[in-house]
């Protein structure tokens, strides 16, 4: 997997990605933003130091994913994972705990914990992060439900190799 960070000129590769992915759209109830949408949501989120935007991508360097999380947010230590999205045509083939396997690995300098926002009601979200061994924590339903994991240790500094974007 190559994780690469996300800049305005990506946004209609992001684009793409969500009209890959319509069901996670029809499950929010909202339209699949149109690509001005999205380069504005892009350019907004690149103005938080803490807010990282990463495009994935397989060994073979087909786009499959986008991952969008945020350093010390809700509380000093966290990192919360506020969207994974998956093309579906790539979806159950273990792309999903790959890409949160591999973020815990680099997970930032003093974080203690990763969190992952579920948005709206959407029981297969909600499995995918048991599955994984996050567990229930905070109920903000009907908008979302968010799930945590502990880090074994506290990080000191950041594991060497691929780092976060924006690192």
């Amino acid at each position: 997997m190559n994780v690469t960070p996300l800049a305005l000129h990506h946004a209609p590769l992001l684009h793409q990605l969500y009209q890959a992915a319509p069901g996670y759209f029809a499950l929010l109830g909202t339209r699949i933003p149109n690509q001005k949408d999205v380069e504005r949501d892009v350019e907004i989120a690149l103005l938080d130091p803490r807010r990282r935007l990463e495009l994935l991508y397989d060994d073979r360097g087909q786009l499959f994913g986008s991952l969008d999380c945020k350093s010390d947010y809700p509380e000093p230590g966290d990192l919360t994972i506020n969207l994974l999205l998956i093309r579906e045509d790539r979806q159950s083939q273990g792309l999903g705990e790959q890409v949160v396997r591999h973020l815990e690995a680099r997970a930032p300098g003093g974080t203690t914990r990763i969190l992952a926002s579920v948005l709206g009601e959407n029981p297969r979200g909600a499995r995918f992060w048991e599955r994984l061994g996050y567990t229930f924590t905070m109920d903000a339903r009907p908008v979302m439900s968010w799930y945590a994991r502990p880090l074994t240790a506290p990080r000191a500094q950041p594991v060497t190799g691929v780092p976060l974007a924006g690192d």
